[in-house]
């Protein structure tokens, strides 16, 4: 019987599906990037990011449709589950950071807020060049490589948020000036937080190569 098995084609699609959700994760992150570092358009611009963040859930509707359906994995179905779930939560963390940006009526964004989306999007692009390499299973090197810049641009992350909450508050003495203290207290944690799950993509894609070296 398990022979028998081995013979049935696997259904490769989910490979064409999680490049597409890395390169839509990417096209976020760019966006993100771009509406911190030229500050015009900011409500199409943040209505843009939405319908990338809807793309996103639809491919991850096509992911958990083709598993139902599917008999034969060509990688473990709780890693299929596991990296649809973890490129959906970075796109949907990178809409949310845009739209606290536009609810909040940020006048100008900080330094350290571009600082925070030139990490993401570099994260975003190490996972768009490390997610393409599952299918072919021969570029272990390289799929490291990636991984352990993810984690690298997280602690980066964490190093940009403890900086910057340590003096949020410096000098804060009326209400205006705290509100606005504790809107970006906001924004800085969910961009570290963005960081965070794009680390968790990072940890599947680890776990996913290390199952099938």
């Amino acid at each position: 019987m398990l022979a028998r098995l081995r013979l049935i084609p696997q259904d490769a699609r989910f490979f064409d599906l999680f490049n597409r959700s890395a390169e839509n994760t990417l096209e976020g992150a760019r966006l993100l990037d771009d509406l911190l570092n030229n500050y015009v358009d900011v409500e199409r611009k943040t209505r843009h990011l939405k319908d990338i963040e809807h793309t996103g859930d639809e491919i991850t509707h096509e992911v958990f449709g083709a598993l139902h359906r599917t008999f034969v994995t060509p990688i473990d179905r709780e890693d299929i589950s596991n990296l649809a779930s973890s490129l959906d939560d970075v796109i949907d963390w990178i809409e949310e950071v845009g739209r606290r940006i536009h609810l909040y009526r940020v006048d100008q964004p900080t330094d350290i807020a571009r600082q925070f989306s030139r990490v993401i999007l570099e994260q975003a692009e190490q996972i768009a060049r490390g997610v393409p390499l599952l299918e072919t299973r021969r570029e272990a090197d390289q799929l490291q490589r990636a991984t352990q810049e993810i984690h690298r641009l997280e602690n980066e992350a964490d190093d940009l948020l403890a900086g910057a909450i340590a003096h949020l508050y410096d000098g804060v003495t009326e209400v205006p000036e705290l509100i606005k203290a504790m809107r970006w207290d906001d924004i800085y944690q969910l961009l570290e937080d963005t960081t965070d799950k794009s680390e968790n993509v990072a940890t599947v894609l680890n776990n996913i190569a290390l199952k099938n070296a």
